[in-house]
């Protein structure tokens, strides 16, 4: 049964090696020419400018919003902000500024993130103009009736009525008055953080009761630089309504728009792996939403939606409020927006993926632990310690089911013997064995079996929380969420060259790989060749493969292989099972005997 308990463990390890080799083989292929791609579509962008269509109206999923056509745009990002009067953001958290021309959020850079590790870097920058190739934004207006006249949208340019700069002290308050003497006053404050209120209040001043629909977008130009990968979605995300969470990738928008269901209350925006643009639209009103990828003129991906019609008497006045959040994904912020602003399942904003009830407290413990060490990567040691812990009971139960194995190794030695190439009984003498013994031959599986979706949450925790990006561990790590930066090929750096990608074998993955290789050979040599050969080839492999793996992630896959070391030998010498590290180790270099011809 050894034999049939090492199947099992090889079948679970090539199911991880098939998930490594497809981000290895598949994946990163992938990203590079998309790289490319884009690299080219900016090259395209630098040539003549088209002539800039006239405005016109969008198509929404019932009704219009109103929008322009905007031609592949050339300016400059300095050029953008100089044409456009505008009013400046100030707070601890973002810097950029509202343009005055459809009120519209299309500058902001996010202060306490820089483009690399470096902290005199760029700092990260959310929203660009329309007017640039980067173009991302964000606009609040209205959609007019036959009653209303003119109402703000996106050629509308308001009048900046008090507030000088939009800090977290000091909101602002736009004015527009139309023709029929509708007065639009939109207050505009936020937090310390990525949340931004705006506060529309419409004054009826006309003889007639007017008609409009309030409407919300965010737009970007180009999909993020680095293309994702499986574990992560990135492209359009909301929560709408009872419909619950709706998440469409771009290049599924980009062969089908989707027009979700009429909903009351949610949100909707787009979503990068560390960054995201929402719009939390009034949650007493009625809407539609729509996810579009536009061609006409300047492409475009977009993320709208359309409240239902309000009529205002005259005299009267209406107040809506909504919310825009446009900044980082920090776990705890999210969370807390969702509670104190009431945003319903706003933590969707951060994709924990299919073991969230796992991947979701394993992080807050390695945020505890992080808050009191102040090191990520001491924290994710602490964790592991932690589910190595969790974990022993059903470990001492798999070690224990080894050293029964062993023990019953001579027996099986005789079986083999007796019944030779004859499989079929060869099985049924093994399992009358296990009856007799009372050996549960699978015991051994579950520990492993039940780790694997413990690795998978540590994987998505590192991979995907904004936390883990740029946090150093000690030495040459300074970014958890990179691989590691060093290379045997050349010599960790001592030799001045770089090395291609696929040779990056870092420090950590050299340990992980050997940590691997000395837990394997805990366990005796498979007696199979062809297992034997997988078993003395996966640890290299591994290496090469994780080499491109977030350096996190390696640091704990060699640590937990080194506690599954000591833990090994501890339980298996307390069942009184040889431990077979040093005569596997010596088998390795000990010359077989040449066979009988």
């Amino acid at each position: 049964m050894m034999e049939k308990n090492r199947n099992y463990f090889i079948a679970i390890a090539l199911s991880v090696v098939i998930v490594i080799a497809w981000q290895f083989l598949y994946m990163n292929p992938r990203m590079e020419a998309q790289q490319r791609a884009l690299e080219a579509q900016q090259a395209l962008q630098g040539e003549a400018p088209q002539p800039v269509a006239p405005e016109s109206p969008g198509v929404a999923v019932n009704g219009t919003l109103p929008g322009t056509v905007q031609a592949q745009p050339t300016a400059t990002r300095e050029q953008a902000l100089a044409t456009a009067p505008r009013v400046a953001i100030d707070t601890p958290a973002l810097a950029g500024s509202i343009n005055l021309i459809g009120a519209r959020f299309d500058d902001l850079k996010l202060r306490e993130y820089h483009e690399t590790v470096d902290n005199e870097s760029p700092l990260i920058t959310l929203f660009s103009p329309a007017d640039t190739a980067g173009g991302y934004f964000t606009e609040l207006g209205f959609v007019q009736s036959e009653t209303s006249g003119a109402v703000p949208g996106p050629g509308t340019e308001w009048t900046l009525a008090s507030g000088e700069k939009l800090t977290v002290d000091t909101p602002v308050v736009l004015s527009f008055t139309n023709d029929r003497g509708v007065v639009f006053n939109r207050t505009i404050s936020v937090d310390d953080h990525y949340m931004i209120t705006v506060v529309d209040s419409i004054q009826n001043g006309a003889g007639e009761a007017v008609t409009f629909a309030p409407y919300g977008r965010v737009t970007r130009y180009n999909k993020p630089a680095t293309p994702s990968v499986f574990v992560i979605h990135e492209g359009f995300i909301g929560v709408i309504g009872e419909t619950g969470l709706v998440e469409e990738s771009y290049g599924d928008i980009e062969d089908d728009a989707v027009a979700n269901a009429k909903a009351t209350g949610g949100w909707l925006g787009i979503t990068d792996k560390y960054w995201a643009a929402t719009l939390v639209p009034p949650q007493a009103l009625p809407y539609e939403s729509r996810f579009s990828h536009f061609t006409d003129g300047q492409p475009r991906y977009q993320a709208d939606f359309k409240s239902d019609a309000l009529t205002v008497e005259p005299g009267q006045s209406v107040e809506l409020t909504n919310l825009v959040f446009a900044g980082a994904k920090e776990v705890p912020l999210v969370d807390q927006y969702e509670e104190a602003r009431s945003i319903p399942r706003f933590e969707l904003l951060i994709d924990w993926g299919w073991f969230y009830f796992i991947t979701k407290p394993m992080f807050h413990l390695m945020d505890f632990f992080f808050r009191y060490f102040g090191n990520f990567g001491v924290a994710i040691l602490l964790t592991t310690i932690v589910v190595k812990a969790l974990f022993f009971p059903l470990a001492s139960k798999q070690y224990a089911s080894m050293a029964n194995m062993k023990r019953m190794q001579p027996k099986m030695a005789e079986l083999k013997e007796k019944h030779g190439d004859d499989r079929m009984a060869m099985q049924q003498a093994m399992m009358q064995l296990y009856k007799e013994e009372k050996i549960n031959p699978i015991a051994g599986c579950w520990p492993i079996l039940l780790q694997i979706p413990v690795f998978f949450a540590l994987y998505k925790v590192i991979y995907v929380t904004i936390e883990m990006r740029h946090a150093p561990f000690f030495g040459w790590i300074q970014d958890l969420s990179a691989p590691d930066p060093t290379s045997l090929f050349n010599l960790f750096g001592l030799l001045p060259y770089d090395v291609p990608s696929f040779l990056m074998i870092g420090v950590w993955p050299l340990i992980m790989g050997i940590t691997m290789f000395v837990q394997m050979r805990m366990n005796p040599t498979p007696p199979d060749p062809t297992q034997a050969m997988i078993f003395n080839w996966m640890p290299l492999v591994f290496t090469f493969m994780l080499a491109t793996f977030p350096a996190g992630l390696v640091i704990y896959w060699a640590w937990n292989n080194s506690l599954s070391i000591m833990q090994q030998a501890l339980i298996m010498k307390r069942h009184g099972a040889k431990i077979e590290l040093f005569d596997n180790m010596k088998g390795l270099f000990r010359r077989k005997p040449a066979a009988n011809k």
